[in-house]
């Protein structure tokens, strides 16, 4: 372990380091649980229908459990972005500043419209949030739920801190992280408050 990982990797030991040939395994794992889930309600339905016209009414109660199944997958995603209560608003502005430092203009104008802040990585490209980010890589999300230490702290400074954590060991980062869900980009938008749509749409922009 280099010496700039971060110390928090030492309580998921048993993790292996999250790789890109990982990532794609956790894509593809995910691929088949939604396979796996849907695809037999699907045959199901069609063969109610050829055998009765009334069956249909089941049939299309379980068209609707396959398509529900995956949204509440990528529901449960985008949920790790979700914005959490705020602070007074003196801290809140006085934190907002500290974020503005250790990003960009364009970041900075992004994280307003959207409260997620982009940063680009070898894993891909990241959309941080308070408690929380979305990895975006091609046509595929990876989203992440982080326990932040301190739940008080204003909203940018949570944000500040996954963001610096991010920047010094983006491995150890993606490895200390849990994995909520893996998914194609346009499930995962449905899925995000319209507020932070722009955010997803500026992040598959750099992907390219």
């Amino acid at each position: 372990m280099s010496a700039a990982a971060l110390p928090e990797r030492a309580s998921v030991s048993w993790r292996a380091p999250m790789t890109p040939a990982r990532l794609s395994t956790y894509a593809r794992s995910w691929t088949l649980t939604m396979v796996a889930q849907v695809v037999p309600l699907v045959a199901v339905a069609a063969l109610l229908v050829t055998l009765h016209p009334v069956a249909a009414v089941v049939a299309v109660i379980l068209l609707a459990h396959a398509w529900v199944i995956p949204e509440l997958y990528a529901n449960r995603g985008a949920k790790v972005v979700k914005p959490r209560a705020r602070m007074g608003e003196d801290p809140e502005r006085t934190a907002l500043g500290l974020l503005g430092d250790l990003v960009g203009h364009d970041a900075r104008e992004l994280h307003a419209r959207t409260g997620l802040v982009l940063e680009r990585g070898a894993l891909g490209v990241w959309l941080v949030g308070e408690a929380g980010a979305l990895l975006v890589r091609g046509r595929r999300v990876h989203c992440w739920c982080v326990r932040v230490p301190e739940p008080s702290l204003p909203s940018s400074d949570r944000i500040a801190h996954l963001l610096l954590a991010l920047r010094e060991d983006e491995e150890g980062f993606a490895t200390v992280a849990n994995h909520a869900f893996a998914g194609a980009r346009w499930r995962v938008r449905r899925r995000l408050p319209q507020r932070q749509r722009p955010a997803l749409d500026a992040a598959a922009g750099h992907c390219g």
